[in-house]
């Protein structure tokens, strides 16, 4: 048991033993400011939690429908929310206190883990009920993403913000790799009612964090003669007018509209590979592997070279895994195969995020998340529901493929269209 000092020496934390031995070791320069240290670990847990139930959730569904289309409107529910909501959400997270926007929205999303809880226990859950609580979570986390990502760049020095948004999409897919894995072990010996009991628990971590940091974020004053639409759309215009952070944004959208392959695993776990619930959260967890081993890369270094180019090379090799994946009935070369798809995804996500918060003002940080939660949220939720119709159309392995072709030919397309892109080195 190691009990941190409160003091720093040379860079070096200095912790004593249950025995008092001394010993000194360098923790990522992130994770020595405490606010986001505590963010950070805060966001795991729940974010555990929170996968957990996405298993559950499509196994229930598939159960109750035995459907590809209900897992696809899976996205289709969730995404509504936020396209009605994502431009109001971002003005809320430039405006309104982060701190207090997080402990709303982590509460209206534990309340609906609880409800889903209820219904499934008494009996009366149905695929109507999933989709109503699933976009009341959407509704929330459309305000929470904002706010979550808008703080962090104020919570670290800017020589280390690079290596908090890799950590945080470490942090995120070590959740992933555990989210799944327990979530089909707990799913199988208790069914889906105990998951999301856990998922309602695993909130009081992040709402404990958000509780006792002592950030605050001061808004800046509205404009008197801007209007809320007018400063609602500032973020939107913003976007539209910089190339590179909306090419960013858009190689977002395509991997994650053609390459969305999980939303299909359930039927791969039933019907391609045969395994049971246990072997649906290891095909869940897969991608996480892969993306929490590259995260471990990328996060012992503080910037890499030739970010363009590294970042269009990961977004076809995550279509190129896809497609592959798509073709292979083998339940391990399939592991294999999501887990670099995880990997390629961890790259392009460190860099598009680093592009995009070096170039935002801090004002329009919230406005600027928001509307890119419209490519990233709303690429893999859109992408759930594409994924839906053409499992149905031409079968589930081979729109697998095609997504994962389309995914690879539409970054060339972008990455010929958008040259400052190809030769962004920051």
């Amino acid at each position: 048991m190691w009990i941190p000092l409160p003091q720093a020496s040379g860079g070096r934390w200095q912790e004593t033993g249950l025995w008092g031995a001394k010993a000194s070791f360098m923790p990522p320069h992130a994770l020595r400011h405490r606010d986001f240290r505590l963010i950070w670990m805060g966001n795991t847990l729940s974010m555990i939690g929170t996968q957990m139930r996405i298993v559950a959730i499509t196994w229930q569904l598939y159960h109750l429908t035995h459907s590809a289309l209900s897992l696809g409107f899976v996205g289709l529910t969730r995404f509504i929310p936020l396209a009605l909501l994502v431009l109001p959400a971002g003005l809320v997270a430039d405006r309104v206190d982060r701190r207090k926007v997080l402990l709303v929205t982590q509460t209206v999303m534990m309340l609906a883990s609880v409800a889903l809880y209820a219904l499934t226990v008494m009996g009366w859950v149905t695929p109507m009920h999933i989709y109503a609580l699933l976009s009341i979570s959407a509704a929330a986390a459309t305000f929470d993403l904002p706010a979550r990502q808008a703080i962090i760049p104020s919570l670290v020095p800017r020589e280390a913000l690079t290596q908090a948004l890799s950590l945080n999409i470490t942090g995120f897919n070590v959740a992933a790799v555990a989210g799944p894995s327990l979530g089909g072990l707990i799913l199988a010996q208790g069914g889906p009612a105990t998951v999301y009991a856990l998922d309602a628990v695993s909130f009081v971590a992040m709402l404990a964090a958000v509780i006792v940091m002592q950030h605050r974020h001061v808004p800046e004053p509205r404009s008197a003669d801007a209007s809320v639409m007018t400063e609602a759309l500032e973020g939107l215009r913003f976007v539209w007018g910089n190339r590179l952070i909306l090419s960013s944004m858009l190689l977002d959208f395509v991997a994650m509209f053609f390459g969305a392959a999980t939303t299909l695993l359930p039927i791969f776990a039933d019907a391609i590979v045969h395994v049971d619930a246990r072997g649906l959260g290891l095909l869940y967890a897969a991608p996480a592997v892969g993306s929490v081993a590259m995260g471990l890369v990328t996060s012992s270094r503080t910037d890499m070279g030739r970010q363009g180019t590294v970042l269009l090379v990961s977004v076809v090799v995550y279509g190129l895994a896809t497609a592959a994946f798509g073709l292979s009935g083998n339940f391990w070369l399939s592991l294999v195969l999501l887990a670099v798809t995880g990997a390629a995804d961890t790259v392009s996500a460190l860099i598009r995020n680093t592009i995009r918060q070096l170039n935002t003002p801090d004002a329009l940080r919230g406005r600027m998340t928001a509307v890119n939660s419209l490519f990233f949220i709303g690429g893999p939720q859109l992408g759930e529901v594409e994924a839906g119709f053409a499992a149905q159309m031409m079968g589930v392995a081979p729109s697998v493929v095609f997504g994962g072709l389309a995914c690879a030919v539409c970054v060339c397309a972008v990455a010929w269209r958008v040259p400052e892109l190809r030769r962004y080195d920051r």
